[in-house]
């Protein structure tokens, strides 16, 4: 196999004459090559949604580690810290939506608006809006507006699942019942409507 002579092209710039000088073969495959790899690429993780793209794996393994750190935490007391360790696993949080649906919709609707009961997508609390207030809110009750102490009818692990998914719902803002309580100390939104509620 000869190898192949530059030729001169017959145009030139400003005098400049240059030659047609291919690039070699193996440089040309590899161009090929990742333009396959680049549609297959597409089709498999965009398209067809066969594989798991990196941002997806990313929030496995966090889930991961989360429960891990849960699980080494099981032995000491619950604190704001654990609850939100737990909003941060997704298995704990879908648990929690399912206890939700189940008992608390009819009074916070189905998003956590508010209709008898508060709108807790809101940043005003009445209670309390750090998790282990919100803990204590959902674990005891409020008898005297008609909200059921439920840690005897859950247990502690639902009631935490029901917390850890609450935790989600925070910052929200869904419209539904209008701002009752204290503005969160280290919220930024402000409404002149819950001035005095």
């Amino acid at each position: 196999m000869s190898k192949r002579r530059d030729e001169m092209l017959d145009h030139d710039f400003d005098g400049i004459r240059e030659f047609d000088n291919p690039p070699p073969p193996w440089i040309m495959w590899i161009l090929y090559g990742s333009v396959v790899f680049a549609v297959f690429y597409w089709l498999a993780y965009h398209t067809f949604g066969v594989g798991k793209l990196p941002d997806a794996k990313y929030e496995v393994e966090m889930a991961a580690a989360a429960e891990q750190a849960l699980e080494r935490m099981a032995s000491q007391e619950m604190d704001d810290s654990a609850l939100l360790l737990m909003a941060s696993v997704p298995a704990r949080v879908q648990e929690g939506r399912k206890l939700f649906e189940q008992f608390c919709v009819v009074c916070h609707q189905q998003n956590g608006e508010g209709s008898v009961g508060p709108n807790l997508t809101d940043a005003y609390w009445i209670h309390g809006g750090k998790p282990m207030q919100i803990l204590n809110t959902v674990n005891l009750g409020v008898p005297d507006k008609g909200m059921v102490a439920w840690a005897g009818q859950l247990g502690p692990s639902r009631v935490q699942q029901v917390v850890a998914y609450l935790l989600t719902l925070k910052g929200r803002n869904l419209p539904g019942k209008a701002p009752q309580g204290v503005l969160e100390a280290d919220s930024p939104v402000a409404s002149p409507t819950a001035a005095g509620k």
